[in-house]
């Protein structure tokens, strides 16, 4: 409780009150107005405490408090408000109501709140805001509403707790359930140009560089996307210029995206190997994915501010990998969705779908791969490569792969909606 000479304001509890005059500095005292003073602690801090008009007393009750806190759960059709007691009330003690203000009012006859406690409490759901007031010996507390209510029920089944329901108009719910839904769907795909600018990635025998062809097959996919479907889709870069690999998720993630698909052009010492092949981001499984992984990490020898990955060792890269695991499953289901399209149409080796420790696919809040459409190390798949009609079918293949995730995860969540 804070009170400021010459102020007629009294702060209780963080929250400003105003009394009818301003108080009174004399010497070393400050002077209050009593009444109104009084008033004020006893609605909202001290319900024990009042001043007697008859005896002419401030008396001063030792209260214990049976209203103690609150709790508030959000479900599809409103919300459950459930207030601490310690003790059972009659029946006839408990009224609520809903005004036309947008507040709705509850008051328990006999109940002494402990309003600093009740204030603090986190609102959630059609709850904005919560008052307690102590009007006598009757505890009223007031829940601001973002949103009409249809109906409530109010009971007390045991001496510790008094519950309340909220209930909402059941096309607010079905709207509610849409928001939810439609914050999932794929509506933004982050497309991964591999390497880019200085960093040119490996070349072929032939001179054909990585990234021209990841930057060109990039493209592709994206302009089947916005032809395609409703989506929106971003570039991690759209041209050839240098792009650090933590900038590349940063990028994902600041513009929403849903997926993050990562394209590269793989190389082996043996030009004999070749083949597609895709991963998700955990740490390598075989020599061959350890290997691919630290040819694709090497750029970051390219990069300014190395010092970002000073303290990813092997242990951390593990950890950075189980923060992600809410989305391995699906970047997993998006990865052999993906290769299972390009094994449809691309006429070389199916090299399956495979974990490693690829920076760039660190920190992606969304389902991501790391796409690897041939090897430009194999002479063969380098010519193909070079074909623009080739390029145009690896990429109609990942969109292929992208479209079935999408339509996939979305039929679930409309699915959802209906039931």
């Amino acid at each position: 409780i804070k009170v400021s000479a010459q102020s007629s304001f009294v702060v209780i509890d963080d929250k400003v009150y105003q009394m009818p005059t301003y108080a009174l500095f004399s010497g070393d005292d400050i002077y209050l107005p009593m009444r109104s003073f009084l008033s004020l602690l006893h609605r909202y801090a001290m319900p024990g405490i009042f001043y007697d008009e008859v005896k002419n007393m401030i008396v001063a009750d030792l209260l214990v408090f049976n209203i103690t806190g609150l709790a508030m759960e959000e479900k599809t059709n409103g919300t459950v408000v459930r207030i601490k007691t310690t003790r059972m009330f009659n029946k006839g003690a408990l009224a609520a109501w809903s005004a036309k203000n947008g507040w709705f009012y509850l008051t328990v006859a006999s109940g002494v709140a402990d309003s600093t406690t009740l204030r603090r409490s986190k609102p959630t759901g059609i709850v904005r805001a919560v008052d307690v007031d102590q009007i006598g010996k009757t505890a009223q507390l007031a829940f601001q509403l973002r949103s009409e209510v249809e109906n409530h029920e109010l009971y007390q089944n045991n001496p510790k707790e008094i519950v309340l329901t909220l209930r909402t108009p059941l096309s607010t719910s079905i709207e509610k359930i849409k928001r939810i839904r439609d914050s999932w769907y794929i509506n933004t795909i982050v497309i991964d140009a591999g390497h880019g600018g200085k960093d040119g990635g490996t070349s072929g025998r032939y001179g054909l560089k990585e990234k021209f062809v990841t930057l060109d097959i990039a493209k592709r996919v994206g302009r089947l996307i916005e032809k395609h479907t409703n989506a929106k889709v971003v570039y991690t870069r759209d041209e050839d210029v240098f792009v650090p690999l933590w900038r590349r998720t940063r990028i994902a993630n600041e513009n929403g995206g849903k997926l993050f698909i990562s394209v590269h052009a793989n190389s082996n010492r043996n030009r004999r190997i070749r083949g597609f092949e895709t991963y998700f981001l955990s740490p390598g499984k075989t020599s061959d994915a350890v290997g691919v992984a630290e040819r694709e990490n090497a750029v970051i020898k390219l990069e300014e501010e190395i010092s970002r990955y000073d303290r990813l060792t092997e242990d951390n890269f593990i950890i950075a990998s189980l923060v992600q695991n809410s989305f391995m499953k699906e970047s997993e289901d998006l990865g052999a969705i993906i290769q299972k399209e390009m094994r449809k149409s691309i006429p070389t080796p199916d090299r399956g779908v495979k974990q490693a420790g690829f920076v760039v696919l660190i920190g992606a809040s969304m389902p991501n791969v790391l796409v690897e459409v041939g090897f430009l190390s194999n002479p063969q798949e380098e010519k193909q490569l070079r074909k623009p009609g080739y390029r145009q079918t690896v990429a109609q293949a990942i969109f292929q792969g992208i479209l079935q995730f999408k339509d996939k995860y979305e039929h679930v969540l409309d699915a959802e909606v209906k039931g």
